[in-house]
């Protein structure tokens, strides 16, 4: 948590939207060929199968009495780049270390975005969500109602 995260006054909230694609097949070992295609359905293909994700990151805090802002965008994108963008666009995530023991479904994708970006050091990351498709999405963190 940074210095201008520790400041009092309402909690403004920012999201971030990136975009992404990668592969997967939904399969488990647990499973044997007849219970994978009965659980996963055309999801658990051998040739896997694609999406056009959409990450959306959210931060919230403060706003710095200096910058007038929660967080530098170009700090958070920077991060997006490197941690997310340049490890899992274009890949498929099967083959990803972090997916090793796990299926890599979206629910596990969602929930690994959220530990990497938990690493963000420049504001307090407060929720991840993931757009599958246009009728799924994922997400983890705090709840953003007002209460």
């Amino acid at each position: 948590m940074t210095e201008r995260m520790q400041g009092t006054g309402p909690k403004v909230y920012l999201s971030r939207r990136y975009r992404l694609s990668a592969s997967h097949r939904l399969h488990s070992e647990a499973y044997g060929a007849e219970e994978n295609r009965a659980v996963y359905g055309k999801c658990n293909n051998p040739y896997g199968h694609g999406h056009n994700y959409v990450v959306e990151v959210t931060v919230g805090g403060p706003v710095d009495a200096t910058t007038g802002m929660v967080c530098d965008l170009g700090e958070l994108d920077a991060f997006a780049q490197e941690h997310l963008l340049g490890r899992f666009d274009g890949t498929n995530l099967n083959t990803l270390e972090e997916f090793r023991h796990q299926v890599p479904t979206t629910e596990n994708f969602t929930a690994e975005i959220d530990r990497i970006f938990q690493n963000f050091s420049g504001a307090q990351v407060v929720r991840v969500k993931v757009e599958e498709t246009g009728n799924n999405s994922f997400e983890m963190g705090e709840s953003l109602e007002r209460g």
